[in-house]
């Protein structure tokens, strides 16, 4: 089961599929003998001997090389395949492991390893309910000099075997880190003002902050609009059909859609649940490096602002 759960981030059918399998039979072989590993991978063991004899040789790219890769596909590994070499660079540099970006470009490209790349999301905002909404006082301004000056929030659906789900978030636009976030497999008002009590809670109930979403009927409900003003809250909302101006929570959605569902299958909404929450409050707000606040982590800016 470990080593199974561990062969997912390898490249399946890529050019350089079996150089990326012989390098983490390598990085495994401490935990698990080669006979296991061949066999779990579909590799020759004879093949695997000689490309490693090859390997130590030092043939093409110099005796260093193997161990580049090593720690190249380790990296690459702990970051579930999320991410390229211009994060991965920094992430072997603060582990002591300094090697110019291209040289870890080069090592992926010859493993045969991409990061999860983008694709396309369908748009779930309602607008067209009839409601009051509020102007935009956001006005694609998306900086923020301190925290809880600027919020986002916005709703997208997460499909399972069993059913959707709707996953609501709130950003804090200084550090881009989630603050607040809600799941449900029903796309209410309750479903947003959850999200945004959360993120009350977690900040210190502050006053003054500007909340941002697009037109949903969610947000131009009663029950939202009654939240924001008892907790003293400024509304704002985006033009009607302009995804650029929510695009910091556009971009939220856009990267855990990339990096956490597709090619991915959920059979319940419990285990959507489960990853969800490992995403956001382990990977993204504590580890993954955001290019707006310098390539650290949201959790990482905050704490260094902070000191």
């Amino acid at each position: 089961m470990i080593l199974k759960k561990r062969l997912r981030t390898l490249p399946k059918g890529a050019e350089g599929a079996t150089a990326a399998k012989y390098a983490f039979m390598i990085q495994m072989h401490g935990e698990f003998t080669v006979t296991a590993l061949c066999r779990a991978l579909e590799v020759s063991p004879s093949a695997f001997h000689a490309w490693r004899r090859r390997r130590d040789q030092g043939r093409n790219h110099g005796a260093g090389w193997p161990a580049i890769e090593a720690l190249v596909l380790a990296a690459f590994t702990a970051e579930k395949g999320r991410s390229a070499s211009p994060r991965l660079t920094l992430d072997l540099a603060d582990a002591g492991h300094r090697h110019d970006r291209k040289t870890i470009a080069k090592c992926l490209k010859g493993l045969g390893l991409r990061a999860k790349a983008a694709r396309k999301f369908k748009v779930t905002t309602d607008s067209g309910h009839g409601k009051p909404t509020a102007p935009n006082r956001l006005n694609q301004d998306f900086t923020a000099a301190v925290p809880n000056q600027k919020w986002v929030g916005d709703i997208t659906y997460l499909h399972t075997d069993e059913g959707w789900l709707y996953l609501a978030t709130v950003i804090d636009l200084y550090s881009r880190k989630v603050i607040g976030w809600a799941m449900s497999d029903r796309m209410k008002a309750e479903l947003a003002c959850d999200a945004l009590t959360m993120a009350l809670w977690r900040r210190g109930f502050p006053k003054g902050v500007l909340v941002h979403t697009d037109r949903g009927s969610q947000y131009c409900s009663d029950k939202y609009q009654k939240l924001l003003d008892k907790h003293k809250l400024v509304c704002s909302m985006s033009g009607t059909g302009n995804c650029y101006d929510n695009a910091c929570a556009e971009s939220f959605f856009h990267t855990l859609k990339v990096e956490l569902i597709h090619g991915e299958r959920f059979d319940k909404p419990s285990d959507m649940r489960r990853a969800v929450f490992e995403y956001i409050e382990l990977d993204y707000n504590r580890r993954r490096r955001h290019s707006a606040i310098g390539m650290v982590s949201p959790e990482a800016f905050e704490a260094q602002r902070v000191a």
